[in-house]
Protein backbone atom coordinates (compact mmCIF):
# COMPACT_ATOMS: atom_id res chain seq x y z
CA UNK A 1 0.00 0.00 0.00
CA UNK A 2 1.00 3.34 -0.74
CA UNK A 3 2.99 5.60 2.64
CA UNK A 4 0.37 7.96 3.96
CA UNK A 5 1.89 11.22 5.05
CA UNK A 6 1.06 13.11 8.61
CA UNK A 7 2.09 16.37 9.39
CA UNK A 8 1.57 15.93 13.54
CA UNK A 9 1.21 12.29 14.68
CA UNK A 10 1.82 12.77 18.08
CA UNK A 11 0.31 11.70 21.57
CA UNK A 12 -1.56 13.15 24.30
CA UNK A 13 -0.77 11.99 28.05
CA UNK A 14 -3.34 12.73 30.37
CA UNK A 15 -1.24 13.99 33.44
CA UNK A 16 -4.38 14.83 35.40
CA UNK A 17 -6.02 11.61 36.86
CA UNK A 18 -3.29 11.67 40.04
CA UNK A 19 -0.44 10.36 37.79
CA UNK A 20 1.82 13.30 36.59
CA UNK A 21 4.77 11.65 35.08
CA UNK A 22 8.09 12.04 36.00
CA UNK A 23 11.03 13.78 34.23
CA UNK A 24 12.69 10.42 33.84
CA UNK A 25 9.90 8.68 32.79
CA UNK A 26 8.67 10.97 30.59
CA UNK A 27 12.05 11.80 28.85
CA UNK A 28 12.22 7.91 28.03
CA UNK A 29 8.77 8.24 27.08
CA UNK A 30 9.32 10.89 24.19
CA UNK A 31 12.31 9.30 23.03
CA UNK A 32 10.66 5.95 22.40
CA UNK A 33 7.82 7.79 20.71
CA UNK A 34 10.15 9.60 18.43
CA UNK A 35 11.68 6.03 17.86
CA UNK A 36 8.37 4.87 16.49
CA UNK A 37 7.70 7.66 14.97
CA UNK A 38 5.46 10.40 16.51
CA UNK A 39 6.58 13.93 16.05
CA UNK A 40 4.08 16.32 18.74
CA UNK A 41 3.28 15.26 22.51
CA UNK A 42 0.43 17.21 24.43
CA UNK A 43 0.45 17.24 28.13
CA UNK A 44 -3.10 17.28 29.43
CA UNK A 45 -2.97 19.23 32.55
CA UNK A 46 -6.06 20.39 33.87
CA UNK A 47 -4.57 22.34 37.37
CA UNK A 48 -1.35 20.48 36.91
CA UNK A 49 1.00 23.02 36.07
CA UNK A 50 2.02 26.15 37.98
CA UNK A 51 0.23 29.04 37.28
CA UNK A 52 1.79 32.68 38.07
CA UNK A 53 0.22 34.10 41.01
CA UNK A 54 -2.02 31.19 42.11
CA UNK A 55 -0.40 28.66 44.63
CA UNK A 56 -3.68 26.94 44.45
CA UNK A 57 -3.97 25.92 40.68
CA UNK A 58 -2.45 22.32 41.05
CA UNK A 59 -1.45 22.45 44.54
CA UNK A 60 -0.55 19.38 46.25
CA UNK A 61 -1.01 17.63 43.10
CA UNK A 62 2.37 17.02 41.75
CA UNK A 63 2.42 19.68 39.32
CA UNK A 64 4.48 20.62 36.77
CA UNK A 65 6.96 23.71 38.07
CA UNK A 66 7.81 26.45 35.26
CA UNK A 67 11.23 24.68 35.22
CA UNK A 68 9.96 21.48 34.69
CA UNK A 69 7.83 22.65 31.78
CA UNK A 70 10.81 24.26 30.25
CA UNK A 71 13.14 21.25 30.80
CA UNK A 72 10.65 19.23 28.76
CA UNK A 73 10.24 21.43 25.98
CA UNK A 74 13.58 22.28 25.74
CA UNK A 75 14.64 18.04 25.75
CA UNK A 76 11.77 17.46 23.72
CA UNK A 77 12.29 20.43 20.66
CA UNK A 78 16.30 18.89 20.86
CA UNK A 79 15.04 15.33 19.59
CA UNK A 80 12.72 16.76 17.27
CA UNK A 81 9.11 16.41 18.80
CA UNK A 82 7.04 19.33 19.34
CA UNK A 83 5.00 19.74 22.84
CA UNK A 84 1.65 21.04 22.77
CA UNK A 85 -0.15 21.85 26.26
CA UNK A 86 -3.53 20.51 26.61
CA UNK A 87 -5.53 22.56 29.18
CA UNK A 88 -9.52 23.08 30.21
CA UNK A 89 -10.66 26.83 29.99
CA UNK A 90 -14.29 25.47 30.68
CA UNK A 91 -15.10 22.57 32.02
CA UNK A 92 -13.21 19.94 33.71
CA UNK A 93 -11.57 21.54 36.57
CA UNK A 94 -12.74 20.02 39.44
CA UNK A 95 -9.37 20.01 41.18
CA UNK A 96 -9.22 23.48 41.13
CA UNK A 97 -12.69 24.92 41.44
CA UNK A 98 -12.96 22.12 45.30
CA UNK A 99 -10.41 25.54 46.26
CA UNK A 100 -13.21 28.01 45.45
CA UNK A 101 -10.88 30.01 44.45
CA UNK A 102 -13.12 30.85 41.54
CA UNK A 103 -16.67 31.78 39.97
CA UNK A 104 -18.35 28.62 39.16
CA UNK A 105 -21.69 28.13 37.00
CA UNK A 106 -22.01 24.58 38.18
CA UNK A 107 -20.68 21.36 38.53
CA UNK A 108 -16.99 21.79 37.26
CA UNK A 109 -17.91 24.32 34.91
CA UNK A 110 -16.36 28.15 35.14
CA UNK A 111 -18.51 31.04 34.99
CA UNK A 112 -18.37 32.00 31.99
CA UNK A 113 -19.51 36.38 31.55
CA UNK A 114 -17.52 36.88 34.57
CA UNK A 115 -14.29 39.09 34.38
CA UNK A 116 -12.47 37.02 37.14
CA UNK A 117 -12.73 33.93 34.65
CA UNK A 118 -11.34 35.53 31.89
CA UNK A 119 -8.31 36.64 34.46
CA UNK A 120 -7.68 33.08 35.40
CA UNK A 121 -7.61 32.38 31.70
CA UNK A 122 -5.28 34.87 30.46
CA UNK A 123 -2.85 33.51 33.61
CA UNK A 124 -2.77 29.90 32.30
CA UNK A 125 -1.91 31.77 28.59
CA UNK A 126 0.59 34.08 30.03
CA UNK A 127 2.47 30.59 31.97
CA UNK A 128 2.28 28.41 29.63
CA UNK A 129 3.57 31.15 26.69
CA UNK A 130 6.97 31.68 29.27
CA UNK A 131 7.60 27.66 28.95
CA UNK A 132 6.74 25.94 25.58
CA UNK A 133 8.11 27.10 22.13
CA UNK A 134 4.70 26.11 20.49
CA UNK A 135 2.36 28.34 19.65
CA UNK A 136 -0.46 25.90 19.40
CA UNK A 137 -2.46 25.13 22.52
CA UNK A 138 -5.44 22.87 23.01
CA UNK A 139 -7.97 25.01 25.08
CA UNK A 140 -10.14 21.96 26.03
CA UNK A 141 -14.09 22.47 26.56
CA UNK A 142 -15.47 19.57 26.27
CA UNK A 143 -18.08 17.81 27.95
CA UNK A 144 -19.75 21.40 29.58
CA UNK A 145 -22.95 19.24 29.69
CA UNK A 146 -24.64 21.55 32.33
CA UNK A 147 -23.07 24.83 30.70
CA UNK A 148 -25.47 28.17 31.75
CA UNK A 149 -27.82 26.16 33.91
CA UNK A 150 -26.49 27.07 37.12
CA UNK A 151 -24.87 30.50 38.87
CA UNK A 152 -24.91 31.86 34.95
CA UNK A 153 -28.54 30.84 34.72
CA UNK A 154 -29.49 33.05 37.86
CA UNK A 155 -27.37 36.28 37.32
CA UNK A 156 -28.46 36.47 33.75
CA UNK A 157 -31.32 34.15 32.76
CA UNK A 158 -31.77 31.53 30.54
CA UNK A 159 -29.16 31.11 26.79
CA UNK A 160 -28.86 28.70 24.63
CA UNK A 161 -25.79 26.31 25.42
CA UNK A 162 -24.03 27.08 21.87
CA UNK A 163 -24.38 30.73 22.16
CA UNK A 164 -22.53 31.24 25.90
CA UNK A 165 -20.27 28.70 24.40
CA UNK A 166 -19.33 30.99 21.43
CA UNK A 167 -19.27 33.94 23.34
CA UNK A 168 -17.06 32.33 25.59
CA UNK A 169 -14.64 31.02 22.64
CA UNK A 170 -14.50 34.18 21.31
CA UNK A 171 -13.28 35.68 24.88
CA UNK A 172 -10.93 33.11 25.07
CA UNK A 173 -9.46 33.35 21.41
CA UNK A 174 -9.03 36.93 22.04
CA UNK A 175 -6.50 36.14 25.04
CA UNK A 176 -4.89 33.29 22.71
CA UNK A 177 -3.87 35.92 20.61
CA UNK A 178 -2.84 38.16 22.97
CA UNK A 179 0.02 35.93 23.94
CA UNK A 180 0.43 34.39 19.52
CA UNK A 181 -1.09 31.30 20.02
CA UNK A 182 -3.27 29.27 17.43
CA UNK A 183 -5.66 27.08 19.83
CA UNK A 184 -7.61 23.57 19.27
CA UNK A 185 -10.69 22.97 20.95
CA UNK A 186 -13.05 19.14 21.25
CA UNK A 187 -15.30 19.93 18.92
CA UNK A 188 -17.94 17.81 20.56
CA UNK A 189 -19.97 21.06 22.20
CA UNK A 190 -20.43 22.06 18.96
CA UNK A 191 -22.53 18.89 18.17
CA UNK A 192 -24.46 18.00 20.92
CA UNK A 193 -26.70 21.58 21.37
CA UNK A 194 -28.47 20.92 18.65
CA UNK A 195 -28.49 17.10 18.43
CA UNK A 196 -30.41 16.27 21.49
CA UNK A 197 -27.15 15.59 23.26
CA UNK A 198 -25.14 13.59 20.63
CA UNK A 199 -21.92 13.66 19.28
CA UNK A 200 -21.33 11.08 16.86
CA UNK A 201 -23.91 11.97 13.98
CA UNK A 202 -24.28 10.53 10.25
CA UNK A 203 -23.74 12.82 7.22
CA UNK A 204 -25.27 15.71 8.09
CA UNK A 205 -25.66 19.71 6.66
CA UNK A 206 -24.85 21.63 9.95
CA UNK A 207 -27.13 24.32 10.49
CA UNK A 208 -26.19 28.16 9.04
CA UNK A 209 -26.32 29.11 12.60
CA UNK A 210 -23.98 26.91 13.92
CA UNK A 211 -21.45 27.42 11.24
CA UNK A 212 -21.55 30.85 11.26
CA UNK A 213 -20.73 30.89 15.04
CA UNK A 214 -17.90 28.92 14.49
CA UNK A 215 -14.60 30.94 14.11
CA UNK A 216 -12.27 29.97 11.30
CA UNK A 217 -9.16 30.56 13.25
CA UNK A 218 -9.87 27.81 16.00
CA UNK A 219 -9.21 24.04 14.83
CA UNK A 220 -11.57 21.63 15.59
CA UNK A 221 -10.52 18.18 16.99
CA UNK A 222 -12.67 15.62 16.23
CA UNK A 223 -12.12 12.77 19.10
CA UNK A 224 -13.38 9.27 19.00
CA UNK A 225 -11.97 5.75 20.61
CA UNK A 226 -14.79 3.99 20.01
CA UNK A 227 -16.90 3.09 16.84
CA UNK A 228 -15.63 -0.09 14.75
CA UNK A 229 -17.33 1.04 11.92
CA UNK A 230 -15.35 2.96 8.83
CA UNK A 231 -18.40 4.90 8.16
CA UNK A 232 -18.94 6.74 11.57
CA UNK A 233 -15.48 8.43 11.21
CA UNK A 234 -16.06 9.11 7.32
CA UNK A 235 -19.22 11.02 8.41
CA UNK A 236 -17.96 12.86 11.32
CA UNK A 237 -14.81 14.17 8.71
CA UNK A 238 -17.55 15.34 6.42
CA UNK A 239 -19.75 17.21 9.25
CA UNK A 240 -16.03 18.44 10.50
CA UNK A 241 -14.76 20.17 7.41
CA UNK A 242 -17.76 22.53 7.74
CA UNK A 243 -15.92 23.85 10.29
CA UNK A 244 -12.64 23.82 8.93
CA UNK A 245 -10.58 21.90 6.66
CA UNK A 246 -8.17 21.47 9.10
CA UNK A 247 -9.64 19.74 11.39
CA UNK A 248 -7.66 17.25 13.50
CA UNK A 249 -8.40 13.36 14.88
CA UNK A 250 -8.13 12.17 18.31
CA UNK A 251 -7.84 8.68 18.21
CA UNK A 252 -7.39 6.79 21.73
CA UNK A 253 -5.05 3.79 23.40
CA UNK A 254 -7.21 2.47 25.73
CA UNK A 255 -4.98 2.27 29.24
CA UNK A 256 -7.70 3.98 31.04
CA UNK A 257 -9.97 1.14 32.53
CA UNK A 258 -7.87 0.20 35.21
CA UNK A 259 -4.75 -1.59 35.72
CA UNK A 260 -4.51 -3.50 32.64
CA UNK A 261 -5.55 -1.87 29.33
CA UNK A 262 -7.28 -3.25 26.29
CA UNK A 263 -5.54 -3.37 23.22
CA UNK A 264 -7.93 -5.60 20.99
CA UNK A 265 -10.54 -2.81 21.44
CA UNK A 266 -8.13 -0.03 20.52
CA UNK A 267 -7.04 -1.66 17.64
CA UNK A 268 -10.87 -2.88 16.98
CA UNK A 269 -11.47 1.17 17.02
CA UNK A 270 -8.43 2.96 15.77
CA UNK A 271 -7.82 0.42 12.38
CA UNK A 272 -10.92 2.39 10.86
CA UNK A 273 -10.24 5.47 12.26
CA UNK A 274 -6.98 5.31 10.44
CA UNK A 275 -8.15 4.16 7.66
CA UNK A 276 -10.47 7.11 7.49
CA UNK A 277 -7.82 9.66 8.38
CA UNK A 278 -5.93 8.35 5.41
CA UNK A 279 -8.98 8.46 3.03
CA UNK A 280 -10.22 11.82 4.26
CA UNK A 281 -6.95 13.13 3.91
CA UNK A 282 -6.38 13.95 7.89
CA UNK A 283 -3.14 15.45 7.94
CA UNK A 284 -2.74 15.67 12.07
CA UNK A 285 -3.71 13.16 14.50
CA UNK A 286 -2.67 12.53 17.92
CA UNK A 287 -3.79 9.03 20.08
CA UNK A 288 -5.44 9.73 23.69
CA UNK A 289 -3.79 8.10 26.71
CA UNK A 290 -6.52 8.88 29.52
CA UNK A 291 -6.09 8.21 32.88
CA UNK A 292 -9.85 7.95 33.84
CA UNK A 293 -10.44 6.86 37.95
CA UNK A 294 -6.98 6.57 39.68
CA UNK A 295 -4.55 6.37 36.31
CA UNK A 296 -3.08 2.60 37.52
CA UNK A 297 -1.79 1.92 34.27
CA UNK A 298 1.78 2.42 32.90
CA UNK A 299 1.92 4.22 29.68
CA UNK A 300 5.17 2.19 28.72
CA UNK A 301 1.90 -0.91 28.23
CA UNK A 302 0.95 1.14 25.64
CA UNK A 303 3.53 1.42 23.27
CA UNK A 304 3.06 -1.71 21.03
CA UNK A 305 -0.54 -0.75 20.36
CA UNK A 306 0.88 3.09 19.28
CA UNK A 307 3.16 1.57 17.13
CA UNK A 308 0.99 -0.78 15.89
CA UNK A 309 -1.56 2.76 14.86
CA UNK A 310 1.11 4.62 13.43
CA UNK A 311 2.12 2.15 11.19
CA UNK A 312 -1.03 1.62 10.40
CA UNK A 313 -2.14 4.80 9.69
CA UNK A 314 1.00 5.94 7.87
CA UNK A 315 -0.22 2.55 5.08
CA UNK A 316 1.73 -0.28 6.84
CA UNK A 317 -0.99 -3.24 7.15
CA UNK A 318 1.66 -5.88 7.44
CA UNK A 319 1.79 -7.43 10.66
CA UNK A 320 5.25 -9.55 10.14
CA UNK A 321 6.71 -5.92 9.58
CA UNK A 322 5.19 -4.10 12.67
CA UNK A 323 6.24 -6.65 14.75
CA UNK A 324 9.76 -7.09 13.42
CA UNK A 325 9.95 -3.01 13.90
CA UNK A 326 8.08 -3.90 17.66
CA UNK A 327 11.41 -6.23 18.43
CA UNK A 328 13.64 -3.92 16.91
CA UNK A 329 12.92 -0.76 18.07
CA UNK A 330 10.91 -1.52 22.03
CA UNK A 331 13.08 -4.96 22.74
CA UNK A 332 10.31 -6.90 23.35
CA UNK A 333 8.22 -9.12 21.12
CA UNK A 334 4.83 -7.26 20.21
CA UNK A 335 3.01 -10.80 21.26
CA UNK A 336 4.23 -10.23 24.56
CA UNK A 337 3.94 -6.77 25.21
CA UNK A 338 0.33 -7.36 24.23
CA UNK A 339 0.17 -9.71 26.79
CA UNK A 340 -0.31 -6.84 29.43
CA UNK A 341 -3.97 -6.87 28.63
CA UNK A 342 -4.91 -10.51 29.91
CA UNK A 343 -5.71 -9.59 33.40
CA UNK A 344 -8.92 -8.56 31.33
CA UNK A 345 -9.44 -12.11 29.03
CA UNK A 346 -11.43 -14.01 32.08
CA UNK A 347 -14.25 -15.34 29.10
CA UNK A 348 -14.38 -15.17 25.16
CA UNK A 349 -16.24 -12.96 23.69
CA UNK A 350 -15.83 -9.59 25.59
CA UNK A 351 -12.68 -7.29 24.38
CA UNK A 352 -14.02 -4.00 25.95
CA UNK A 353 -14.77 -5.20 29.34
CA UNK A 354 -12.55 -4.81 32.78
CA UNK A 355 -13.18 -7.19 35.11
CA UNK A 356 -9.62 -7.24 36.51
CA UNK A 357 -10.51 -3.56 37.86
CA UNK A 358 -14.25 -3.89 39.22
CA UNK A 359 -13.99 -7.63 40.87
CA UNK A 360 -10.50 -6.07 42.37
CA UNK A 361 -12.93 -3.73 44.32
CA UNK A 362 -16.02 -5.67 44.18
CA UNK A 363 -17.18 -5.88 47.91
CA UNK A 364 -17.48 -9.24 48.70
CA UNK A 365 -20.91 -8.80 50.75
CA UNK A 366 -22.54 -6.47 48.96
CA UNK A 367 -20.93 -6.76 45.53
CA UNK A 368 -23.99 -6.30 42.86
CA UNK A 369 -20.87 -6.97 40.13
CA UNK A 370 -20.90 -10.26 41.65
CA UNK A 371 -24.01 -10.99 38.70
CA UNK A 372 -21.10 -10.70 36.31
CA UNK A 373 -19.57 -13.76 37.46
CA UNK A 374 -19.46 -17.33 36.42
CA UNK A 375 -18.07 -19.82 39.05
CA UNK A 376 -14.70 -21.64 38.16
CA UNK A 377 -14.03 -18.56 35.69
CA UNK A 378 -11.43 -17.47 38.32
CA UNK A 379 -9.17 -20.28 37.79
CA UNK A 380 -7.83 -18.62 34.84
CA UNK A 381 -5.92 -16.22 36.59
CA UNK A 382 -3.62 -18.54 37.85
CA UNK A 383 -2.43 -19.30 34.56
CA UNK A 384 -2.16 -15.54 34.02
CA UNK A 385 -0.16 -14.64 36.67
CA UNK A 386 2.53 -17.67 35.73
CA UNK A 387 2.21 -15.98 32.16
CA UNK A 388 3.00 -12.43 33.41
CA UNK A 389 5.15 -13.53 36.24
CA UNK A 390 7.55 -15.50 33.07
CA UNK A 391 7.47 -12.19 31.16
CA UNK A 392 8.94 -10.10 34.12
CA UNK A 393 11.98 -12.53 34.06
CA UNK A 394 11.90 -12.09 30.43
CA UNK A 395 12.75 -8.55 29.82
CA UNK A 396 13.79 -6.22 32.05
CA UNK A 397 12.86 -2.96 31.02
CA UNK A 398 9.26 -3.70 30.86
CA UNK A 399 9.43 -6.88 34.10
CA UNK A 400 8.42 -3.88 37.08
CA UNK A 401 4.77 -3.85 34.14
CA UNK A 402 4.65 -8.01 34.07
CA UNK A 403 5.26 -8.06 38.20
CA UNK A 404 2.80 -6.11 38.52
CA UNK A 405 0.21 -6.94 36.40
CA UNK A 406 1.09 -10.54 38.18
CA UNK A 407 0.27 -9.69 41.53
CA UNK A 408 -2.80 -8.29 40.34
CA UNK A 409 -3.83 -11.84 38.91
CA UNK A 410 -2.09 -13.70 41.85
CA UNK A 411 -4.75 -12.02 44.29
CA UNK A 412 -7.77 -12.09 41.78
CA UNK A 413 -7.40 -16.10 41.55
CA UNK A 414 -9.18 -15.65 45.21
CA UNK A 415 -10.32 -12.31 45.19
CA UNK A 416 -12.80 -12.79 41.83
CA UNK A 417 -15.11 -15.56 43.08
CA UNK A 418 -15.04 -14.78 46.67
CA UNK A 419 -18.60 -13.07 46.86
CA UNK A 420 -20.21 -15.44 45.18
CA UNK A 421 -18.93 -18.51 46.85
CA UNK A 422 -19.81 -16.43 50.14
CA UNK A 423 -23.05 -15.50 49.41
CA UNK A 424 -23.58 -19.41 47.74
CA UNK A 425 -22.45 -21.24 51.12
CA UNK A 426 -24.40 -18.42 53.47
CA UNK A 427 -27.81 -19.43 51.34
CA UNK A 428 -26.23 -22.84 51.77
CA UNK A 429 -25.75 -22.59 55.62
CA UNK A 430 -23.02 -24.54 54.88
CA UNK A 431 -20.98 -22.98 58.21
CA UNK A 432 -18.10 -25.29 57.11
CA UNK A 433 -17.98 -23.98 53.66
CA UNK A 434 -17.77 -20.51 55.05
CA UNK A 435 -14.90 -21.37 57.70
CA UNK A 436 -12.65 -22.60 54.77
CA UNK A 437 -13.31 -19.06 52.85
CA UNK A 438 -12.37 -16.71 55.95
CA UNK A 439 -8.59 -18.58 55.11
CA UNK A 440 -9.47 -16.92 51.87
CA UNK A 441 -10.17 -13.91 53.06
CA UNK A 442 -6.83 -14.18 54.77
CA UNK A 443 -5.02 -14.91 51.96
CA UNK A 444 -6.75 -12.62 49.85
CA UNK A 445 -5.60 -9.60 52.44
CA UNK A 446 -1.99 -10.91 52.08
CA UNK A 447 -1.92 -10.61 48.03
CA UNK A 448 -3.65 -7.24 48.61
CA UNK A 449 -0.77 -6.38 50.24
CA UNK A 450 1.72 -8.03 47.81
CA UNK A 451 0.21 -6.23 44.70
CA UNK A 452 0.47 -3.18 46.61
CA UNK A 453 3.84 -3.16 47.05
CA UNK A 454 4.35 -4.24 43.25
CA UNK A 455 2.01 -0.94 42.30
CA UNK A 456 3.82 0.92 44.39
CA UNK A 457 7.30 0.27 42.80
CA UNK A 458 5.72 1.31 39.17
CA UNK A 459 3.65 3.85 40.06
CA UNK A 460 6.77 5.43 41.19
CA UNK A 461 9.12 4.35 38.16
CA UNK A 462 6.70 6.71 36.23
CA UNK A 463 5.00 8.79 38.04
CA UNK A 464 6.12 11.72 41.03
CA UNK A 465 4.45 10.86 44.44
CA UNK A 466 1.26 12.59 44.62
CA UNK A 467 -1.28 11.08 43.79
CA UNK A 468 -0.54 7.58 44.92
CA UNK A 469 -2.16 8.22 48.61
CA UNK A 470 -5.65 7.22 46.55
CA UNK A 471 -4.01 3.89 45.64
CA UNK A 472 -3.42 3.33 49.29
CA UNK A 473 -7.01 4.35 50.16
CA UNK A 474 -8.50 2.34 47.65
CA UNK A 475 -6.10 -0.76 48.72
CA UNK A 476 -5.81 0.39 52.48
CA UNK A 477 -9.36 0.09 52.38
CA UNK A 478 -10.10 -3.32 50.68
CA UNK A 479 -7.35 -5.11 53.56
CA UNK A 480 -9.72 -3.79 56.31
CA UNK A 481 -13.43 -4.34 54.21
CA UNK A 482 -11.37 -8.15 53.66
CA UNK A 483 -10.89 -8.44 57.30
CA UNK A 484 -14.22 -7.15 58.54
CA UNK A 485 -16.46 -9.54 56.49
CA UNK A 486 -13.87 -11.95 57.73
CA UNK A 487 -14.54 -11.57 61.66
CA UNK A 488 -18.66 -11.05 60.32
CA UNK A 489 -18.68 -14.86 59.12
CA UNK A 490 -16.31 -15.91 62.10
CA UNK A 491 -19.16 -14.51 64.30
CA UNK A 492 -21.64 -16.10 62.12
CA UNK A 493 -20.17 -19.52 62.24
CA UNK A 494 -19.85 -19.69 65.89
CA UNK A 495 -23.09 -18.35 66.54
CA UNK A 496 -22.23 -14.62 67.74
CA UNK A 497 -23.84 -13.24 64.82
CA UNK A 498 -27.19 -14.39 63.80
CA UNK A 499 -27.61 -12.89 60.86
CA UNK A 500 -25.27 -11.13 57.76
CA UNK A 501 -28.16 -8.73 56.22
CA UNK A 502 -25.84 -8.33 53.06
CA UNK A 503 -25.94 -11.96 52.70
CA UNK A 504 -29.44 -12.50 53.02
CA UNK A 505 -30.04 -10.62 49.70
CA UNK A 506 -29.92 -11.99 46.17
CA UNK A 507 -27.93 -10.05 43.54
CA UNK A 508 -29.87 -8.50 40.97
CA UNK A 509 -29.32 -8.75 37.16
CA UNK A 510 -27.19 -5.64 36.65
CA UNK A 511 -27.81 -3.76 34.10
CA UNK A 512 -28.63 -5.21 30.15
CA UNK A 513 -25.63 -8.23 30.65
CA UNK A 514 -26.23 -11.68 30.77
CA UNK A 515 -25.54 -13.36 33.89
CA UNK A 516 -22.28 -14.41 34.00
CA UNK A 517 -20.77 -12.17 31.63
CA UNK A 518 -17.86 -9.88 31.86
CA UNK A 519 -18.72 -6.02 31.66
CA UNK A 520 -17.47 -2.18 31.34
CA UNK A 521 -17.43 0.03 34.39
CA UNK A 522 -14.78 1.79 35.53
CA UNK A 523 -15.42 4.07 38.64
CA UNK A 524 -14.07 3.16 41.79
CA UNK A 525 -17.28 4.80 44.03
CA UNK A 526 -19.67 2.85 42.49
CA UNK A 527 -18.01 -0.68 42.00
CA UNK A 528 -16.67 -0.63 45.77
CA UNK A 529 -20.10 0.31 47.37
CA UNK A 530 -23.84 0.88 46.48
CA UNK A 531 -23.39 3.38 49.14
CA UNK A 532 -22.49 6.87 49.40
CA UNK A 533 -18.76 7.38 48.82
CA UNK A 534 -19.04 11.28 48.81
CA UNK A 535 -20.89 14.36 47.70
CA UNK A 536 -18.88 17.45 45.47
CA UNK A 537 -18.24 20.24 47.93
CA UNK A 538 -16.06 23.31 48.37
CA UNK A 539 -12.96 22.53 50.77
CA UNK A 540 -12.53 26.35 51.49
Amino acid sequence: MKKYSFDTFGVMIDMSRNAVMNLDALKRYITTLKKIGYNMVMLYTEDTYELNDNPYFGYLRGRYSKAEMKEIDEFASGIGVEIIPCIQTLAHLNAYIAWGKTPVDCNDILLTDDDRTYALIDKMFETLSECFKSRRIHIGMDEAHMLGRGKHLDIHGYEKAETLMIRHLDKVREIAKKYGYTPMLWSDMFFRSWNNGRYAIPRCEIPEEIKKGYPTDVIPVYWDYYQSNQQVYDDMFYNHKQFSRDTWFAGGAWCWSGLAPLHEFSLKTMIPAMRSCRENKIKNVFITLWGDDGAECSHFSQLATLLHIIEFAKGNEDMDSIKKKCKRLLGIEYDDLMKTEIPNNVYDGGIKVNPSKYMLYSDPFAGYLDYTVKEGAGEIYASHAKTLSELAKKYRKYAYIFKTEAKLCELLVTKYELGVKTRKAYKANDKEALKALTNDYTLTAKKVKEFHKALFEQWHIDNKSNGFDVQDKRLGGLIQRLETCKNLLSGYINGTIATIPELEEDILPYGKSAEGTAVYTNTYAKISSVNVMSHNFIIM
